[in-house]
């Protein structure tokens, strides 16, 4: 099979899981030429410090445009980054924000630890870039209303994609084809 083309480099952003097998950012990365992922932390997991300083390191391991592809609390580490950074960044998919004010279930960090890692506030100004922000009208972190908030916040377009849960492999995402097709309308 063809390698996917972008004329940017794809920066993928994981969540907190950091990189599942079957995650569709996993799947994605193997079928594009020009991607690198932010590696995973092996200590200080929940740290969002941290997690700001291993974007801003991928990203200083980049030469040219880049477009920054993160799910889930990958999303919220890109907003903190572009509070805290300053690089051109070609556009940004943000896909299935969680709500930091919402009630996670079992298995997730608690607000109160999110809030002691940093996590809390999140940046909520408009981001430096264009921005498409990929919702889920059934999304157990994070109601559409909430989604749509964050991404009027950063100034970013809104693209509902359906009753897809959290966008992640116990959603049945796998493969999720869409996310090419997004990330070549900021690649123009």
């Amino acid at each position: 099979m063809d390698k996917l083309q972008t004329a940017a480099t794809v920066l993928i952003v994981p969540g907190l899981r950091d990189h599942v097998a079957e995650h569709w950012q996993t799947l994605l990365a193997e079928q594009l030429c020009k991607v690198r992922s932010v590696p995973p932390l092996t200590t200080d997991k929940l740290d969002c410090a941290k997690r700001v300083e291993a974007i801003q390191h991928a990203l200083e391991q980049i030469d040219g445009p880049v477009i920054l592809v993160a799910h889930s609390a990958g999303v919220l580490m890109v907003a903190h980054w572009a509070a805290r950074h300053t690089r051109a960044i070609k556009g940004a998919l943000l896909v299935a924000p969680p709500d930091l004010d919402a009630a996670w279930p079992q298995g997730y960090p608690s607000p109160e630890t999110l809030r002691t890692q940093g996590w809390d506030p999140l940046p909520n100004g408009p981001l430096p870039f264009r921005s498409l922000v990929a919702a889920s009208t059934n999304d157990h972190l994070a109601s559409l209303q909430a989604v749509q908030r964050m991404a009027q916040g950063w100034g970013a377009e809104l693209r509902n994609v359906g009753a897809v849960g959290h966008l992640n492999p116990a959603a049945g995402f796998g493969p999720w084809p869409q996310a090419y097709t997004l990330i070549q309308e900021l690649d123009r």
